[in-house]
């Protein structure tokens, strides 16, 4: 089934605007024609959201005042206590809730610590079985859960030991990814020494882990708005992204609402990046870490993408389309979010 996409284009790794259509045969993207075209839409591609815990779905806001530790450390912070504690249908459907409001909020893909062993990582997959949505699920606590799912997400390196996990989940083929560097700098090195595919936070990376990361290019997942609740820190972002491969993720859904146009504002705002630079943070960054096809708007792609109101109240008369996308678009301006299936 074919369609064809008007308005801005934003093309490519440099997410050139370019007027005219994009054309979809069988959910891939066959050709994007340049043309004068009477739309204001804006094109581009889905974002990849690089970090979550949809599982947290069932306690949004819960914790006030409770510190990183006792929200989310294993084996009894919060967010443990509630997972253990609740019933599996309401599980399923408040991450079904959460899936659907990703996919309704312009994310095309998303990459999820699932905690509950085997039986976790089958709810978030009964959830993907009815959504659009590409997940990447990375099963925890043990290595049965990885098998059965993408890979393995490992809390930080100094809560347990991980590195029999590590060269199963390696052997397997699998992505592993590993929390490092949120509350100090005493796992970053243990991590790095685990060779994993990326890492999350990086919030009190140091000159030495710096120079770590410059030579064996381990890609970082950078969660800012997590960071600012749980009081933490701020990730050095242009260091980071000076020397390897930076995304965005939103981190726990009982913190954050899962809303990549929040995490670009916030990190455009705060940092100095351009624009194009955050975007590639929310898109193809991410969905390379992950290893999945997306995440640009070019020939030959999938189509995952959002298309955003250009003339809707919050966007009419924007002169920079990369920067209206990454700095103040919202949910309320998606138009519509196409799926290849």
């Amino acid at each position: 089934m074919g369609m064809r996409l008007e308005g801005t284009i934003l093309r490519g790794r440099a997410f050139e605007p370019v007027e005219g259509r994009v054309v979809v045969e069988d959910g891939e993207i066959t050709a994007i024609e340049e043309a004068n075209v009477a739309s204001d839409a804006i094109v581009c591609p889905a974002f990849v959201n690089a970090h979550t815990h949809v599982g947290d779905s069932i306690a949004k806001e819960a914790g006030e005042g409770l510190s990183l530790a006792e929200l989310v450390a294993p084996p009894d912070g919060l967010k443990h206590r509630l997972l253990e504690q609740a019933d599996r249908e309401d599980l399923i459907e408040a991450m079904a809730r959460t899936v659907s409001y990703m996919a309704g909020s312009g994310t095309g893909a998303f990459v999820d610590f699932r905690e509950g062993g085997v039986a976790g990582v089958d709810a978030i997959e009964s959830v993907l079985s009815d959504s659009n949505l590409a997940g990447v699920v990375l099963g925890r606590e043990t290595v049965a859960a990885m098998e059965r799912a993408d890979g393995f997400g490992a809390s930080g390196a100094t809560d347990a030991e991980f590195g029999a996990k590590r060269r199963a989940t390696r052997e397997a083929g699998k992505l592993f990814g590993i929390h490092a560097g949120e509350v100090d700098s005493s796992d970053i090195n243990p991590a790095l020494d685990l060779d994993p595919d990326f890492l999350v936070h990086m919030v009190h990376a140091e000159a030495l882990h710096l120079e770590r990361l410059a030579d064996s290019a381990v890609p970082v997942v950078v969660c800012p708005r997590s960071n600012l609740v749980t009081g933490v820190g701020q990730p050095p972002v242009e260091a980071l992204a000076e020397r390897t491969t930076v995304a965005l993720g939103t981190d726990n859904v009982f913190l954050n609402s899962p809303s990549m146009f929040r995490e670009m504002a916030l990190t455009a705002k705060r940092y100095a990046l351009s624009a194009r630079a955050v975007l590639r943070m929310a898109t193809v960054n991410g969905a390379e870490i992950a290893g999945l096809d997306c995440g640009l708007v070019d020939v030959g792609r999938p189509a995952r993408l959002v298309v955003i109101d250009g003339d809707s109240d919050n966007l009419a008369g924007v002169h920079d389309p990369v920067r209206a996308v990454v700095r103040r678009a919202g949910t309320a301006d998606v138009e519509r979010v196409v799926s290849p299936s």
